[in-house]
């Protein structure tokens, strides 16, 4: 079952099990984690390779005020970049990553994902991957964290959770947090967007009224 899953999510790994990466998949073990819970905490040892099966996890930074800022969401088919350079360079976790719906996931003992690095050229390919994807991602944040205006960060996250669910469930702390700026902050642009009649505000709830608007804002600097 576990194998069927994996290769269902990771497409790209079925080609390294069938050259020898079957051992592999016997050494994982899977996982269930429920919603709020941390499957790594800031200064954990990295003793697994972590692969998402199904739900999504946050991977968030606090700094030392607490303020609390999102590097990314982990989704079914993305491996976890700090995971990978933790396990890579004998490091401890940086962040932490927090369950945000019930999560199903595979760890590989770090023995195992080391041995599979070495010997088998797939599924070192699929690593190195997935670290180039996820350090554009970071440095993506970076440039929106030094550089874009938040109100133009908070309409793409907006139309990013569309996406998904409409109207949008979410609270202003939690997009505070996903943006790295305080909850003052975003109710204060939301209200803003609520004048402009742009979007209609509820408790606990954000609707789109003018979805072009906030997609021409996205591309404003």
């Amino acid at each position: 079952m576990k194998g069927r899953d994996l290769f269902e999510k990771y497409p790209g790994l079925l080609e390294f099990y069938h050259l020898g990466g079957s051992k592999l998949v016997d050494a994982m073990r899977l996982i269930t984690v429920q919603p709020g819970m941390s499957l790594y905490q800031h200064g954990q040892a990295c003793e697994n390779y972590l692969l998402i099966l199904s739900g999504s996890v946050r991977v968030q930074k606090l700094s030392e005020k607490g303020q609390v800022i999102t590097l990314y969401h982990l989704v079914a088919g993305r491996a976890c970049e700090l995971t990978t350079t933790c396990l890579l360079g004998g490091k401890n976790y940086p962040a932490e990553a927090v369950a945000e719906t019930e999560v199903h996931a595979i760890l590989i003992p770090k023995a195992d994902f080391q041995q599979a690095l070495a010997e088998i050229p797939d599924f070192r390919n699929f690593v190195f991957s997935s670290i180039d994807k996820g350090m554009n991602d970071l440095i993506g944040l970076l440039e929106d964290v030094s550089f874009g205006r938040m109100d133009s960060r908070l309409a793409r996250r907006l139309l990013q959770l569309a996406d998904s669910a409409h109207p949008i469930v979410v609270t202003h702390q939690a997009l505070a947090e996903e943006l790295g700026t305080a909850r003052e902050v975003i109710s204060r642009l939301l209200k803003g967007f609520e004048r402009q009649n742009w979007v209609s505000l509820r408790r606990g709830h954000i609707e789109i009224v003018d979805w072009q608007r906030l997609r021409d804002l996205t591309q404003e600097t």
